[in-house]
């Protein structure tokens, strides 16, 4: 999980900061969603998580506009007291002179947006919930086939790289080669990139590095994509039997999600490019809801019932 400061989300959302002399680099956000206080303006904060991002709109504007002035600046005191990283205002709201006093007294940021409230927070919870995901790294290649996010892992030098490159010749996309970054961004969505030090590069045993993006065009790079699918190479083994049907998926988990997985033998001969590419047309066919294995098994049976009438 990343750190996520204050600086990032004002460069982030072109957010104004109204309280500059603040040292927005050392304010780190840990939690992705956001809060618009509205017992907490009545000087409740029980239960009140702090440590979100607190949304000022027009509704709380015109609550505390209403209210006297000593008491006004009682509650946002106390608000400004508890460890909130920031108070941000939406619609073009102007933060009254003394509220920014107060930011300035309590070193909370005090920071304005142009957006509508729900969208302001929309974009911080959608940005928010991808920046702070737990992260892992693994050693593989991800590689967007025909809008399927496929992960190809496997020992060193087992040809990882030249299948990828192969499908990126066939018009697929690369998003990551040799390390692949994944994060967790729900309980069903794994979303894998490329460190940036080696974002659109490939290494070839032999030749070198390459820059796919330079070499290829724009349209053979992505650079994030869900991870769909698993792709395991494994030099072949004859004692070892294999699944010919596919009738029942295997998995691999990452960061507690479960993602379908197929272990592909290795031998001269077999062209990796397309056993990838096939795996991954028929991993989307399979979530259009046909499934090749079990269409082949219900003819098995029926012809097998067949006979016995």
């Amino acid at each position: 999980m990343a750190d996520v400061t204050i600086t990032e989300l004002i460069d982030k959302l072109g957010l104004k900061n109204m309280t500059p002399q603040i040292d927005t680099d050392l304010i780190v956000l840990k939690n992705a969603e956001v809060n618009r206080p509205a017992l907490q303006l009545t000087g409740y904060l029980e239960h009140f998580d702090s440590d979100r991002v607190q949304v000022i709109g027009n509704v709380e504007t015109a609550y505390t506009n209403g209210l006297p002035d000593k008491k006004r600046l009682e509650v946002f005191e106390k608000l400004l007291a508890s460890g909130i990283p920031c108070l941000l205002y939406s619609r073009g709201i102007e933060p009254a002179d003394d509220i920014i006093g107060l930011c300035e007294h309590y070193e909370v940021p005090c920071l304005m947006s142009e957006k509508p409230t729900s969208h302001l927070m929309a974009e911080i919870i959608l940005w928010l919930t991808d920046r702070l995901a737990p992260m892992i790294s693994v050693h593989g290649v991800l590689v967007d086939v025909a809008g399927v996010g496929v992960l190809i892992m496997g020992e060193s030098g087992i040809g990882k790289s030249e299948a990828a490159l192969e499908l990126i010749k066939r018009g697929h996309r690369l998003v990551s080669d040799d390390v692949v970054e994944i994060r967790r961004t729900s309980d069903s969505q794994l979303i894998g990139t490329s460190p940036d030090i080696t974002r659109y590069f490939i290494e070839l045993r032999g030749i070198g590095v390459i820059d796919v993006k330079t070499l290829f065009g724009v349209q053979s790079v992505k650079d994030q994509k869900t991870i769909d699918m698993v792709i395991k190479l494994e030099e072949w083994d004859k004692e070892k039997e294999y699944d010919r049907l596919g009738l029942e998926d295997q998995f691999m988990e990452f960061l507690g999600n479960k993602v379908v997985c197929h272990s592909i033998p290795i031998r001269p001969g077999r062209n990796l490019a397309i056993i990838v590419e096939s795996a991954a047309v028929n991993q989307r066919q399979k979530g259009m809801g046909y499934n090749t294995a079990q269409e082949l098994y219900r003819r098995v049976q029926e012809a097998m019932v067949a006979k016995t009438e």
